[in-house]
């Protein structure tokens, strides 16, 4: 598995930012059977940056905690037999499954863990499972969706021990 992680802006977020990423989309992979070694990039920026990205790829001009920028088109969230025929998902020379990129406000995960009163551990650790659904082909545009991935991203989250509910002091 490989992460690139890049980090703009001077705004500092209380948790090992790399290692925490590491774990979640590690837990992820494991977690939806992904049977193969995948690659993600993760950009931290601040609200601007982000703002702008959301103008420019979806019309929304606002800024946003995450986006997720799939590389793989699935038929069918979470099933990955069709990828077997599919060498323009793979790297050329590592092998590995390029899944997409995702881009997280770090002013969001501080102000949005303050809102609904968890550490930004907990917020930190929750956006990078959403966007992980996201570049494995799942959505939330319908009831149902959101559920299915509401499910997945709380499993993933106590499979690695990070409770809603610890304190804002707390570091994994």
């Amino acid at each position: 598995m490989t992460i690139y992680l890049e980090e703009e802006s001077e705004i500092r977020l209380p948790v090992d930012c790399r290692k925490v990423a590491e774990q979640v989309v590690e837990e992820t992979l494991d977690y939806e059977e992904f049977p193969y070694e995948a690659q993600v990039e993760i950009l931290l920026t601040d609200n601007e940056a982000i703002r702008e990205m959301n103008r420019e790829q979806r019309g929304i001009d606002r800024p946003t905690d995450v986006l997720s920028f799939p590389m793989i088109e699935y038929e069918t969230a979470g099933e990955f037999d069709f990828l077997e025929n599919q060498p323009e998902c793979f790297h050329p020379e590592s092998g590995e499954a390029l899944l997409g990129d995702i881009v997280i406000s770090k002013e969001k995960v501080i102000s949005q863990a303050e809102e609904y009163g968890h550490s930004p551990l907990r917020e930190y650790a929750f956006l990078i499972a959403h966007s992980m659904l996201h570049l494995l082909g799942y959505d939330h545009m319908e009831e149902q969706e959101r559920l299915v991935m509401e499910k997945k991203q709380n499993e993933i989250l106590e499979r690695l021990g990070i409770s809603r509910f610890q304190t804002a002091n707390e570091k994994r």
